[in-house]
């Protein structure tokens, strides 16, 4: 299979990942509609008075309820707090400062200082307690559309097995990070093009990955998956990665990625991959799971099995 079968598979990702907005407000309603007409099915049947069952409980679909939420703490307690700063607050200050006769070659190192401030008072911890309370949602989001498509979630064997492969995956996608910014170093844009290539595989097991595990993927089948069809998630994760390349600001793209995954998740769930439009798979997970192998083994004293 040539070029023409790689570009068709970065098509078709890159189309069902822009699908987000649209899937997520039809599921939603698709969602409330089937609870509201279980609802209206047999209000009192003679079975179920005889037999004393009860109606089973159907609750509002709480998706887009949660995407707003997001929206809302990333975008207004996060966003908009540091745009307030940067384009009212410290201006503001500047022109105080210089109606009173203060000495204009200070003023770099007073708005320096009112960053740090500002960053280490206010914006970090919101920011980390933001991450927290949005991954929580994020679960839900993803727990709520996998139940109505596809029904119970798989569960892994235990806790135990669960939590493993939590920490080993968390481990990786921090060290795939990293490892896209080592390779941003190489010259003549080669290292821009790889970077990117990371960061759109990355995102696309961000958004994949809720599925996968109630599907009771481990890591190993998740990141395999990846890496054989790499073409199909390379487009899928372009717009994210485009969106949130934008802002110059580390914190703000953060707001950005928070605000906007909900929809990927709902895409991800939704999607259905092009599988098989390459014959060679990209191993750029390999080094990083090879590391975290290592890192478990001197943590634990015994290899991660596969």
């Amino acid at each position: 299979m040539g070029i023409k079968h790689i570009f068709i598979g970065i098509g078709y990702g890159l189309f069902d990942s822009i699908k987000g907005i649209i899937l997520l407000i039809v599921l939603n309603n698709e969602i409330n509609s089937f609870n509201s007409d279980d609802n209206n099915l047999d209000e009192r049947s003679f079975d179920n008075l005889v037999s004393k069952k009860k109606t089973p409980d159907r609750r509002e679909s709480k998706i887009l309820k949660q995407v707003l939420k997001c929206c809302t703490l990333n975008g207004l307690f996060t966003w908009v707090s540091i745009v307030l700063f940067e384009n009212g607050m410290l201006p503001g200050l500047h022109y105080i400062t210089t109606l009173l006769g203060g000495n204009p070659n200070s003023w770099e190192t007073i708005q320096l200082f009112l960053r740090v401030i500002f960053n280490f008072s206010w914006v970090l911890p919101i920011f980390v307690l933001s991450k927290i309370v949005s991954g929580l949602w994020f679960q839900d989001i993803a727990d709520e559309a996998y139940r109505f498509r596809k029904g119970r979630p798989t569960m892994f064997p235990n806790i135990s097995k669960f939590v493993a492969d939590t920490s080993f995956s968390l481990l990786v996608q921090i060290l795939f990070l990293i490892q896209s910014f080592i390779v941003s170093f190489i010259p003549k844009h080669i290292g821009a093009v790889l970077c990117f290539i990371h960061l759109c595989l990355l995102y696309s097991l961000y958004s994949f990955e809720y599925k996968w595990v109630n599907m009771g993927w481990e890591l190993d089948k998740r990141l395999s998956y990846v890496e054989c069809n790499w073409p199909y998630f390379i487009g899928f994760g372009i717009p994210l990665t485009i969106l949130t390349s934008l802002p110059e600001s580390i914190i703000v793209s953060g707001c950005l990625f928070s605000i906007l995954f909900p929809i990927f998740i709902i895409s991800g769930n939704e999607a259905k991959p092009i599988v098989g439009s390459v014959f060679i798979p990209v191993r750029l997970f390999s080094p990083v799971v090879a590391l975290t192998n290592l890192l478990f083994t001197q943590l634990t004293g015994h290899k991660r099995n596969s």
